[in-house]
């Protein structure tokens, strides 16, 4: 029988879905990344994942792996596909219990992989060659069909393991769209809702991504013409140049006329639900239960009434090819609702400090066709939700597991995904496309030395840096005037040369409204390969409109009290 190594069987089928992974994997085709930590990897392989649907890491066992952790964990709230596979000592070491590296000295080696039990959905450790390749191919499947993480330890001395090769024939079985008669009652169902509804809505969720089904919704939201709205979660996943497109819907914090129109609305269609507290502004986003028709992965949700077991995915499917739109709701004339628009340089005074108010969507003229935009956790994460964002470009935000830091090195795995899209001319035909990152100096602190990777791998990344001198979100929740809400204060555009970047690399750092302009307009930062970074200086107590600006105006309230 034609046989394989162990570590070939694993990386080949990783090849199938364009990961980049480690040393052994250059024989199968695969391209080494690197990074300079293992929870920077795990971050980076995150950022990839959302981009091109899976990606991995491999660390070593006990220090590694738990240093990964904290990412796999957002990778599992976020719903981001991520392959996390650990190389653990040979099998002999571990049955005889031997006290060894990275362990607690104790000859305990089941303890680590029990704590990412609770991490990912799936876990494998390959203990017996022959069963290798259907582990494999089973977690692999768990991975891709719930896209969550998965977990996979490799024995060191089973890496060079023979193994029958046979499976690599085919690729992996993912489950199949099938209908069934429980299927055609909720098409049937919907159908009538939608007929008889005359002020309905689409509402579309983050969790959308996973499911599969933005094209499918993205079909729908053109065919109906229906105002729509998505969520924190699901910004970027809609073309928001359609006329019927009006931003996040954010609830108690939205304008009277959209929350009046919304609660006003006898049927709302939400895909993806995500219903995290901070996705849904406090809950308060969240449609009435009786007018609601919600689409997960396996469940559709009609008023009260759940139908398990349905896959979402086919449905929808279903739903757009037998609606008959001759008797559905149209708007005529259609509502006038606010949508996020471009704020041009002449609505501000070129000479006074920039402020988080305006500041969003003047960068938002920036932003090009095809560009990824990632907005860290803090003012920046609450900023980016205001930028109207061009056709083909994506954003993201982290919505709930928010651990700060994430988006640097997010940003260095997007922006690889996104380089190798382009040069497969499978990038909407954008060729000039970037990856624009917005962080907050605390959270640049955290994971800064991933800019190293980014400019290893000279990856088309641009950063704008949020110098607002410490934790503001934090300050806006609490502790406005507290120390422990301070940070050091660093030269943050020294950075770049730092961890390896030439001398001629692009920074600059403004304070007004007129050198913003400069820097936007200037060709060497639109036009420009490579790292680029601008420092953009804030006050301390600024934040954008909304809950962050919300509770900070509450503080000074108290205190003036």
């Amino acid at each position: 029988m034609p046989s394989t190594t162990l570590a070939q069987y694993l990386f080949t089928r990783l090849r199938d879905y364009n990961l980049a992974l480690l040393d052994y994997v250059e024989p199968v085709g695969l391209r080494w990344v690197g990074n300079t930590n293992e929870l920077n990897a795990a971050y980076a392989a995150d950022g990839y994942a959302r981009i091109k649907g899976v990606g991995a890491l491999i660390t070593t066992f006990g220090v590694g792996e738990l240093s990964a952790v904290n990412a796999i964990a957002g990778a599992y709230a976020e719903r981001a596909a991520v392959v996390h596979i650990v190389g653990t000592p040979a099998r002999a070491a571990q049955q005889s219990r031997k006290l060894i590296h990275h362990t607690l000295n104790d000859g305990e080696f089941r303890r680590f992989a029990t704590i990412y039990a609770q991490v990912t959905v799936s876990q494998t450790n390959l203990w017996d060659a022959s069963a290798a390749p259907r582990q494999i191919d089973d977690v692999l499947r768990q991975c891709l069909v719930q896209s969550r993480p998965v977990y996979v330890e490799v024995p060191v001395d089973l890496v060079n393991a023979e193994v029958a090769d046979v499976g690599l024939l085919n690729p992996i079985q993912l489950e199949r769209e099938s209908p069934s008669l429980k299927s055609d009652t909720v098409v049937a169902q919907i159908a009538d809702r939608i007929h008889s509804a005359r002020r309905p809505i689409l509402l579309v969720d983050g969790e959308s991504r996973p499911m599969g089904i933005v094209e499918d919704v993205q079909a729908l939201v053109a065919s109906t013409g229906w105002p729509t709205w998505c969520t924190g979660f699901g910004k970027g996943l809609l073309h928001e140049t359609l006329p019927n497109f009006h931003g996040i819907y954010r609830g108690s914090h939205d304008a009277i006329s959209v929350r009046t129109f919304f609660d006003q609305s006898d049927l709302v269609l939400f895909f993806g639900p995500h219903l995290s507290s901070t996705n849904s502004y406090g809950y308060s986003s969240i449609p009435g239960l009786e007018k609601t028709i919600s689409f997960s992965d396996n469940e559709v949700k009609i008023g009260a009434e759940i139908f398990w077991d349905v896959q979402a995915k086919s449905v929808i499917r279903r739903l757009i090819q037998s609606l008959d739109h001759n008797n559905a709701s149209r708007y005529k004339p259609y509502p006038d609702l606010p949508r996020n628009s471009l704020l041009p340089f002449s609505s501000v005074n070129k000479e006074e400090s920039i402020s988080q108010e305006c500041v969003w969507r003047l960068l938002a003229n920036f932003l090009r066709p095809g560009d990824i935009v990632l907005g860290e956790t803090g003012t920046a994460g609450h900023g980016v939700r205001e930028m109207p964002l061009p056709k083909h470009a994506r954003l993201f935000t982290s919505v709930t597991w928010l651990s700060i830091g994430y988006m640097l090195p997010a940003a260095q795995g997007a922006s690889l995904s996104q380089a190798e899209l382009i040069s497969s001319s499978s990038y909407h035909a954008i060729s000039e496309a970037r990856t624009v990152l917005f962080i907050g100096d605390g959270s640049f602190q955290m994971t800064a030395q991933e800019l190293a990777t980014i400019i290893r791998l000279d990856l088309n990344v641009i950063v704008f840096l949020i110098n607002n001198d410490g934790y503001t979100i934090e300050r806006c929740i609490h502790g406005r005037k507290q120390p422990y809400n301070d940070i050091a204060r660093w030269r943050y555009l020294e950075a770049p040369k730092l961890f390896g970047a030439n001398n001629d690399t692009f920074t600059a750092s403004v304070r007004t409204w007129g050198e913003l302009q400069n820097v936007l307009e200037d060709e060497r930062l639109q036009k420009g390969k490579g790292l680029r970074m601008v420092e953009v200086v804030m006050d301390r107590e600024d934040a954008p409109q909304g809950p962050l600006l919300a509770l900070l105006q509450s503080q000074k309230v108290r205190k003036s009290a």
